[in-house]
């Protein structure tokens, strides 16, 4: 028997954890509260849109043309009239749909791929590693625009985008979790118990990685918004009509001299976000991490 005694990664004990347990850690914390207001509140946004925003997003307005904040329209007007703050409202649908889907798919191919890396034949994870590393190698920008060019821009376009660049970094935390979790004790005695391959890797290798990639998809998900605003922002990424974070930046800096405004109310969601799901990995790193005092942290 293998009496490599090891632990587990940091995370490993996440999974054993009840969800309330960790919400509670979360909480407890000044930074974790403050995180989970951010989430709910950009989640609120995307969800319920149509019942939030005061004006209809597309709605054009020429008298009331770059118009500063006022009592009815809180955020101030762009160029065609439009309501600065029912676009905003709208746009957090594109980025959290974005967001979710972008980092989701990515999780779940990396997770995978990483599993067959870790756990499998040698040439598999040669193979597998030099696929990740050309991946990693080319130039994310130059990449999205010339599939862009060559596609089109859409929402599914912008997903696949991410997806197949934020899909090597989970491939390698999952290939190096599994490299050392296939050695630890309880997966030797349940392979000498005549468990089968996948029932090692369902019942006791993708439990002990989910509180690390829960840690890194919520880290992740700013970049992946930042992606999304920055290509609707170049007009790459999402169209005219529809309302994104990158669009609505993108009429304010064309007109930040007459309307500074948009281009402030455009940024506050963007560093909302970053905000609240950057402290909310951090909040969760804290709450799963076993060898931490309770995520009690002050």
């Amino acid at each position: 028997m293998n009496l490599n005694t090891a632990q587990p990664p940091v995370a490993s004990a996440a999974p054993r954890q009840g969800a309330a347990r960790v919400l509670r850690h979360v909480w407890a914390r000044n930074m974790g509260r403050f995180a989970l207001v951010c989430v709910l509140l950009l989640l609120a946004c995307a969800l319920f849109a149509p019942w939030i925003a005061p004006h209809d997003p597309i709605a054009i307005k020429a008298a009331l043309r770059l118009q500063g904040p006022s009592a009815e329209y809180w955020l101030g007007n762009d160029q065609l009239g439009r309501d600065v703050l029912s676009r905003l409202i709208y746009g957090s649908r594109i980025a959290m749909s974005v967001a979710f889907l972008g980092a989701g798919g990515a999780l779940a191919c990396g997770m995978v791929l990483g599993l067959l890396a870790g756990y499998g034949p040698r040439w598999l994870d040669t193979v597998l590693m030099l696929c990740c590393d050309s991946v990693m190698s080319i130039p994310m920008i130059l990449f999205a625009l010339v599939v862009v060019a060559l596609v089109g821009s859409s929402v599914s376009t912008i997903i696949l985008i991410i997806v197949t660049f934020m899909m090597p970094g989970y491939f390698r935390v999952v290939r190096s979790q599994t490299l050392v979790l296939k050695r630890m004790d309880y997966v030797t005695a349940a392979r000498g118990m005549g468990a089968s391959g996948l029932s090692v890797v369902v019942r006791h290798l993708v439990p002990n990685l989910g509180g690390t990639l829960l840690v890194l998809v919520a880290m992740d998900i700013p970049a992946v918004v930042a992606i999304e605003s920055g290509l609707s922002f170049l007009g790459q990424g999402v169209q005219p009509p529809t309302a994104s974070w990158g669009s609505v930046l993108n009429d304010g800096y064309a007109f930040i001299r007459q309307a500074p405004h948009i281009v402030i109310a455009a940024g506050l969601p963007i560093v909302f976000a970053t905000l609240g799901f950057t402290f909310l990995g951090e909040a969760l790193r804290d709450a799963l991490d076993p060898r931490s005092t309770g995520g009690q942290r002050p």
